[in-house]
């Protein structure tokens, strides 16, 4: 036996077994926490208690209807770019097309104001502020188990990966706020959830790369 390969048994000797990685079950999981954390709100008695008579309206099709669109498709580019062969340039592409579509339909939904004064009423930053923060602390979680999950496998783009985790961790925690989040106006939605959204994506891309060697 040569010097090479003993050194690899030693190194090899105290290796255990690595459960193989399976798309279906790490979408599982995503979608169990986004149901429990829903589930808290409803326990909680948090969820906008006229949603029987708005769920059918414009805005509040426009606003669930893209936030599962993004969910669902942030997800999936997510979780697919921690394969080794996982390529999310596209993906990622590809997702911020989806942004920017589900804005552009918001503006038929958006009748801008003619005065300064009445945007910045309508826009409400005291009540803002607290929409973001709210979308931010929901989609802490979902940015953890995406981490998690990331660090399991092994993306070779970590950056894009961690990228991709922020857009679906946003995007998941918004569609969780959007079920109690009182506020009507296509502007208002349009604005503050893409702060909140922007702030969970921004710290992904920051944190979640941190311990792989790029």
């Amino acid at each position: 036996m040569t010097s090479n390969d003993t050194l690899i048994l030693s190194l090899s000797a105290d290796l255990v077994p690595v459960r193989r990685r399976s798309l279906l079950r790490e979408a599982a999981l995503l979608v169990s926490l986004v149901l429990a954390e829903f589930g808290v709100l409803l326990a909680l008695g948090l969820i906008r208690p006229d949603m029987p008579q708005v769920i059918g309206s414009g805005f509040m099709v426009w606003k669930l209807g893209s936030l599962v669109v993004l969910a669902a498709a942030c997800g999936a580019i997510a979780l697919r770019s921690f394969a080794p062969m996982g390529w999310p340039r596209r993906g990622l592409t590809g997702a911020f097309a989806l942004v920017a579509a589900a804005l552009i339909a918001g503006l038929f939904l958006v009748r801008m104001p003619e005065d300064a004064g009445a945007l910045f009423d309508r826009l409400m930053p005291e009540h803002g502020l607290i929409c973001a923060t709210a979308i931010v602390v929901l989609s802490l979680p979902l940015m953890a188990l995406l981490g998690a999950m990331m660090r399991r496998a092994a993306p070779i783009h970590p950056k894009r990966s961690a990228l991709a985790s922020g857009l679906a961790a946003a995007s998941c925690g918004a569609l969780i706020f959007a079920s109690c989040c009182p506020m009507n106006d296509p502007l208002y939605i349009a604005v503050w959830y893409l702060v909140g959204c922007g702030a969970v994506t921004a710290a992904a891309r920051w944190l979640l790369p941190r311990r792989f060697r790029l």
